[in-house]
């Protein structure tokens, strides 16, 4: 997990475009016209049926025009979106932006993009498109640098669009072609099947029927690449036969309906027909999930009335080898993913299935049991796990929030307030707060659900800088607790009230608050806010000037944290014992314990964390006089807070540090010199300054060279990617290592992923690069 630090001018796209793991197949003309167009518009929509292949023609698109925009390029996914109201926050996520701020969403993207030079996706429109076109109406006029490529089936309908009908693929015009003329539809009926049966080819003998076959399915890219799946278990000739008895039906159809969408749907009503009854029941309920879902989802999901739990890895290896599931490799293991196209079919069945209902109430309830269980581990060594599997769970956990709320708002914010972390840490922590403001508007009762609501929300008020809305919460959060003898809400009261306080630099009062809220913690068995009023005491006694009970404080967190494997809090309060260390005068000890905070703030993404780490570690360089090294450290930080969007969130009261840190070093270099310390600083890549703070090796990017040492890959991914370097095909490779063709293809996706690339060619540049190095 990388931490966006990045000021807005140098944001740079970590998740990057989607690789290609299959081969882009023709359309020479579409990407040169869509070029075009996007070279006099700053608008373009490209529109067109489910499947005809939009969203891949996008991604090329933006893969050859990547070098023209020095903020990059970025995809934001939309079919996963159900709530159109969120698609601001949706953005402000994709784009990477860790806002803290109280700013609507739109104002964010406004003030950070204002400068820059990017293209973005929006993908999948159609669902949001009043919204879509009133964000974009928005943005374009302030962000001069902004071109957007938008895919849906249907245009946004802005004064300024430019669209673009992305047409089925080239057929067959003649009667006979030789491999020179093939179209573009029969090379991608040839490529696909080849994957699925690798002794296949394009023959004078089958050459007939397989255009019959591109040609009964339009050209339609994801047509032919269902109907290939069919090849596992039928001859070309019979494939055509099916085609024809399938489509024939249609024929008597609504003259309103285009062909080519009567195909498609004929092509998934005979994907669906072929599969057996429990996979048809799988397909529906699966398409439940808003995003991706793993076996476990599935399972909990998709099971019962009717498939038996131990059903369900069979089912889905049925779908996934009939093209209904797609199979993706994350960090934390393997997903599944249904096509929009393919989500929207499921639906209606779901919908006619007279289950929907129940299965969306065992969806909502999955979700909610997840987001608890995640809130019990959060303390302790399962953290970093439950986190990074919260954030690949995102789109489900939006949607599952929906369905709580639309029954009852009590429901949407007791799990809203178990994903408290997981706003904060994500980049959602404006979407939590809606969340939390919305049920608690609609209701949510005079409840300890409510309670604990509006001390959550306080918390992301505070962090947004929004005192005023915590102090009301707050009032009222007590009030329940006192009324309903809450011991865990009051204590939390307290401890975010202390926090209140220190931001109005009132002490004194922040210490009373603290030392009320560690004795309830310890009183209700609450290690996690326990170590939270610790770590704030420690800060608080350090802020006035009670330099051993802030240690006391501090390592009796420590302890804490230690008893109980717990890493994350301990990062903070080390933080804190390192700022009181540097207080002392022991700039080494405070040296050694923000690093060590730093690191781990890092592996987990905290970008909180891990410029309160900054802020000590310049404040250390200002100290011992190396006024170049604390200027560049302030330039880093005006980055990490630019992308946080508010100056020391939550630390308001350490905002004097900063300033005579920068007073003195401004003084010791000159006006000229510090602000060019800063601008290095600032012009540094994440990694690169992340290194340069941490005294590591300044690190080689596998894409640009660099050592065995260096490289992301595993020795089998090596060995791969040597072969694909020599010009080896797929089939070629599996041949050569005795494997099967699909484990090569997979090997390839992995290495494709890990150097952050999109083509084999890439590869083999790679490869060439590493090979002269290491001579």
């Amino acid at each position: 997990m990388t931490t966006v630090m990045s000021s807005t001018s140098r944001r740079r796209n970590d998740l990057g475009l989607p690789s290609e793991v299959t081969s882009f197949i023709g359309r020479r003309h579409e990407v040169a016209e869509v070029k075009r167009l996007l070279s006099a518009s700053r608008m373009v929509t490209l529109t067109g049926p489910g499947g005809i292949g939009k969203t891949r023609l996008a991604l090329r698109v933006a893969t050859e025009l990547r070098r023209g925009f020095p903020d990059d390029v970025w995809l934001v996914e939309l079919a996963e979106l159900d709530n159109p109201t969120l698609l601001p926050q949706a953005l402000v996520a994709a784009l990477q932006i860790q806002d803290h701020s109280a700013q609507r969403p739109t104002d964010v993207l406004v003030e950070r993009l204002r400068d820059d030079r990017m293209l973005v996706i929006l993908d999948n429109c159609e669902h949001v498109l009043h919204e879509s076109a009133v964000l974009v109406q928005r943005l374009l006029p302030s962000v001069p640098g902004l071109r957007i490529l938008a895919t849906s089936r249907q245009p946004l309908g802005i004064f300024s669009e430019q669209t673009f009908t992305v047409p089925t693929l080239s057929l067959p015009d003649g009667p006979r072609h030789d491999a020179a003329t093939t179209s573009d539809a029969v090379r991608l009926f040839a490529e696909r099947a080849e994957a699925v049966l690798p002794e296949f080819a394009v023959t004078e003998q089958n050459r007939d029927v397989v255009e019959r076959i591109c040609r009964r399915l339009d050209g339609l890219p994801l047509g032919i690449e269902l109907a290939v799946a069919r090849l596992r278990v039928l001859s070309v000739e019979q494939l055509l036969d099916r085609l024809d008895d399938r489509f024939r039906l249609l024929s008597g159809g609504s003259s309103a309906v285009a062909p080519r969408h009567r195909t498609l749907r004929a092509l998934i009503d005979w994907s669906y027909s072929l599969c057996t009854e429990n996979e048809r029941l799988l397909w529906a309920r699966v398409s439940v999930f808003t995003g991706s879902l793993d076996l476990d989802g599935a399972e909990e999901v998709c099971s019962g009335d009717g498939i038996a739990r131990d059903e369900i890895v069979g089912l889905v290896i049925g779908l996934v080898e009939k093209s209904v599931l797609v199979r993706d490799e994350y960090p934390s293991g393997v997903r599944y993913r249904l096509l929009d196209t393919i989500r929207q079919y499921g639906r209606e069945r779901l919908a006619a299935s007279g289950e929907e209902s129940a299965v969306k109430r065992r969806y909502r309830d999955y979700y909610r049991r997840l987001s608890r269980e995640a809130k019990a581990q959060l303390f302790g060594p399962g953290q970093v796990e439950q986190l990074t599997r919260l954030r690949v769970e995102h789109p489900n956990l939006r949607t599952a929030l929906e369905y709580c709320h639309a029954e009852h708002a009590g429901l949407c914010i007791d799990m809203a307030s178990d994903l408290l972390h997981h706003w904060i840490t994500s980049c959602h922590m404006g979407e939590g707060r809606v969340w939390l403001e919305q049920g608690l508007a609609d209701g949510g009762g005079g409840s300890e659900v409510r309670a604990r609501a509006l001390w959550a929300c306080s918390w992301l008020a505070i962090i947004q800088g929004d005192q005023a809305s915590a102090t009301k919460m707050l009032a009222e959060s007590r009030a329940l607790g006192e009324r309903l003898g809450l011991e865990p809400v009051l204590g939390y009261v307290a401890l975010y009230s202390g926090m209140v306080a220190m931001h109005q630099g009132d002490g004194t009062s922040a210490v009373r608050f603290f030392e009320d809220a560690v004795a309830r913690h310890r009183a209700t068995e609450d290690p996690f806010g326990e170590v939270l009023a610790l770590t704030r005491l420690s800060l608080a006694y350090s802020f006035l000037g009670h330099a051993e009970r802030a240690i006391a404080a501090a390592e009796e967190s420590m302890s804490v944290c230690d008893a109980h494997g717990e890493h994350w809090q301990k990062a903070y309060t080390m933080t804190a014992l390192g700022i009181e260390a540097w207080r002392e005068g022991d700039t080494r000890r405070a040296a050694y314990l923000e690093r060590e905070s730093l690191r781990f703030n890092r592996s987990l993404g905290d970008s909180l964390g891990v410029g309160l780490n900054l802020e000590v570690l310049a404040w250390i360089a200002a100290t011992e006089q190396e006024h170049e090294r604390a200027a560049a450290m302030l330039g880093i930080l005006r980055n990490v807070w630019e992308a946080v969007g508010v100056p020391l969130p939550g630390y308001a009261h350490l905002a004097g540090y900063h300033d005579e840190c920068e007073a003195r070093t401004r003084e010791a270099l000159g006006r000229s010199a510090f602000r060019a310390a800063v601008e290095r600083g600032a012009r540094l890549s994440d990694d690169e300054a992340l290194a340069y703070v941490l005294d590591e090796p300044k690190p080689t990017p596998a894409r640009s060279g660099g050592t065995d040492r260096w490289s992301p890959l595993t020795r089998r991914e090596t060995e791969i990617a040597r072969l694909v370097g020599q010009g080896m095909s797929n089939k070629e490779i599996a041949a050569s290592l005795v494997i099967a063709q699909r484990t090569a293809e997979g090997h390839i996706e992995h290495i494709l992923r890990k150097l952050g690339f999109t083509s084999r060619a890439q590869i083999a540049t790679w490869v060439a690069e590493q090979t002269a190095l290491a001579d």
